[in-house]
């Protein structure tokens, strides 16, 4: 494992965290994981109030194998969810309650996206009750998680003496959000910068087009398409942590094999990013990153399946994409199938969507594309074959 370090508070972190938001569903599996991650040197484990059942998942594993202080947990504060100063302390104490600790190493502000945002906070507070934090040591560093716009970031991060952020930052997002600008901003400062969605919800993995990954094996065959996503990140040394949901042990190997062994990249491996990113840009038609902050839908849709078919449909081929749309519409299985044209345009999801997607006018995209009238009529035949 390399560490890098958190020029803040002179910490050493590991380059590579664990993502806590898709823990393993079975309990002894989860358990692997963490422990796995620990013996292979990730000392960063990101969780949240939000995240079901993560907190004390994670919480209830570090005590049961006396961890906790082998590790830094970063938890993030629900602000939306905070209507006045007593909420801070209600939802900060059920965290520690949750993780089973009396402090916590990495507080973030979570999705703090727009400067109105923080201004609000500060009329709540927020500056006081953080200050009282620290000096009781119940908070060791402060920061906030990012999905607005790079102005926005810029204003944030200038308002406060920070002491990190998370941005969502990879190859294919280079200009996205904070982007590039962002990173290179908060390093000016030496803010430490935490990165989410380095493989863009696994598309960067598993979702790149036949084409693109023909492009990579060509450079080097003996590199996944992960382990460039993540080489690529760790190559900028204004990065400080790589964060990567790894949900199984296998995962966990791959992607610390890749940070055993990364060397810096050379330029003509830089170079294969932009024909790759070409070739992307041109079968990903809808920016999610399946963080599933959007559902439950009121009408049951599983809006980011339906948005992995949709791609999968121009990425991997129009059947692929068919098949996953069936699958996650339960299409063939079901009586009432949670068609994406059950939309009632209610604009829900919107308002919980971190990275402001037109959610309402992507899925009737997807409805033109797996929902015409001869497609409908062939989901009707086969739902009679199968529950016969």
């Amino acid at each position: 494992m390399q560490y890098r370090e958190d020029k803040k508070s002179g910490i050493s972190l590991s380059a590579l965290g664990l993502g806590c938001m898709r823990f393993p569903r079975d309990k002894a599996e989860t358990e692997r994981l963490i422990l796995t991650a620990i013996e292979g040197g990730v000392n960063f484990f990101d969780t949240a109030y939000a995240y079901p059942n993560s907190e004390a998942t994670l919480g209830e594993i570090l005590a049961k194998h006396n961890k906790r202080k082998d590790v830094y947990i970063a938890t993030k504060l629900p602000y939306i969810l905070c209507k006045s100063a007593e909420d801070f302390d209600k939802f900060f104490n059920e965290q520690l309650r949750r993780l089973q600790t009396d402090y916590i190493d990495y507080y973030f502000i979570h999705s703090l996206s727009d400067f109105s945002g923080w201004d609000t906070l500060c009329k709540m507070g927020i500056k006081q009750w953080i200050e009282e934090k620290r000096k009781t040591g119940k908070i060791k560093q402060i920061g906030f998680s990012h999905h607005g716009t790079c102005d926005d970031f810029l204003k944030i991060l200038d308002a406060y003496d920070w002491g990190f952020c998370m941005i969502q930052y990879n190859y294919y997002d280079e200009n996205y959000q904070a982007g590039k600008k962002g990173l290179l901003a908060a390093a000016e400062k030496d803010v430490p910068v935490i990165v989410m969605e380095p493989l863009l919800g696994g598309r960067l993995a598993t979702g790149l087009p036949k084409q693109a990954v023909d492009i990579f094996n060509k450079a080097d065959a003996n590199r996944t398409p992960a382990d460039w996503a993540l080489r690529w990140l760790w190559n900028q040394s204004e990065v400080t942590v790589v964060l990567s949901g790894m949900s199984s042990n296998q995962i966990m190997a791959r992607n610390l094999h890749s940070m055993d062994n990364f060397k810096p990249l050379s330029s003509d491996e830089l170079a294969v990013y932009s024909d790759v990113v070409n070739i992307f840009k041109k079968s990903y038609k809808v920016n999610c990153t399946g963080c599933n902050y959007c559902l439950p839908c009121p009408k049951g849709i599983n809006i980011p399946a339906c948005f992995s078919a949709y791609n999968s449909s121009y990425a991997q081929g129009f059947l692929t994409g068919l098949q996953q749309y069936m699958t996650s519409t339960t299409a063939l299985t079901s009586k009432t199938p949670a068609s994406t044209r059950l939309c009632n345009q209610c604009g829900k999801c919107e308002k919980l969507c971190p990275q402001y997607l037109p959610i309402r006018k992507d899925l009737k995209k997807v409805s033109r594309r797996f929902e015409s009238p001869p497609l409908r009529l062939l989901w009707a035949i086969g739902r009679r074959v199968i529950m016969r």
